[in-house]
């Protein structure tokens, strides 16, 4: 059992090079879909990242005056830059949970019709959001360079962070795919859930923060809230990672990978039964 399991992502490896071509192709019809028809188009991947800081920036740092407390001289626009960077990284996993229990429904004639590696289905969806990422954190670092304290070297940990962050999109994607397509009402959820995401991912707030409020318990065992502080750490208040949380956080993006693939390998055979 535990040998099958370990094998599934060298199979998972196997079949998306074997079908590099055909999954670069999904990616980029799911990149030009996603603004199909719009006068702006492709513009509104700058505007929407923009707008959504603004609006949060406002709401947080302005209403409820918020800070991260990370630094002595900290600035309202130091923490509009912190939100940013942190929006930015949530969206990642947040735009594939948003479409990933459609993903195989909206597919649904080439489960039906075609001999089709139904893997890179969830995998393109990935591919569009990290396209999409890249166009936002560049945003960033043009916004750290005029507006912000400045760049060190520490801010070249990054990739570290968002590689997990990318094996936790994967999985699930698999997962709530798969699982999407034989329990129709957890589309109805994915909503409130990464709104809850959100809210629990230590995005407008510091976890030192919560440590002291007394909810650091039930926090720290989400691994996106250790993501985004450590991201902030390291790229806007020039701290070194933290090996402890790094650890943790490689230990469960690996296992929601292994796992999400894992149910989709085994659900995938009933897709077209349902369909």
């Amino acid at each position: 059992m535990i040998r099958n399991i370990l094998r599934l992502p060298q199979d998972a490896g196997t079949t998306l090079w074997q079908n590099r071509l055909l999954l670069w192709q999904f990616t980029v019809r799911n990149i030009r879909a996603r603004h199909k028809g719009s006068y702006l188009g492709v513009v509104w991947m700058v505007l929407n990242p923009l707008l959504m800081m603004s609006l949060y920036s406002f709401v947080f740092g302005v209403i409820f005056n918020g800070r991260y407390d990370a630094a002595s001289d900290e600035t309202a626009l130091d923490y509009a830059l912190g939100i940013f960077l942190s929006l930015t990284i949530f969206q990642l996993i947040a735009e594939v949970m948003g479409v990933s229990t459609t993903i195989i429904l909206g597919n649904s004639n080439i489960v039906k019709r075609v001999v089709f590696p139904l893997e890179i289905l969830p995998v393109a969806q990935v591919g569009s959001s990290i396209y999409h990422f890249l166009i936002s954190i560049c945003l960033v670092f043009v916004g750290i360079f005029v507006f912000g304290r400045e760049l060190t070297w520490y801010a070249a940990a990054l990739p570290i962070l968002v590689f997990p962050v990318i094996l936790f999109s994967l999985g699930l994607g698999w997962f709530f795919s798969a699982i999407g397509v034989f329990v129709r009402d957890i589309g109805q959820l994915m909503q409130f859930l990464t709104l809850a995401l959100m809210y629990c991912s230590a995005i407008f707030y510091a976890i030192d923060k919560v440590i002291v409020a007394g909810f650091y318990p039930i926090l720290k065992f989400n691994p996106l809230a250790h993501i985004v502080e450590q991201a902030r750490r390291t790229v806007l208040w020039h701290e070194p990672l933290q090996v402890q949380p790094v650890i943790y956080i490689y230990v469960t993006a690996f296992a929601v990978f292994f796992f999400g693939f894992f149910v989709f390998n085994r659900l995938k055979k009933g897709f077209a039964d349902v369909l």
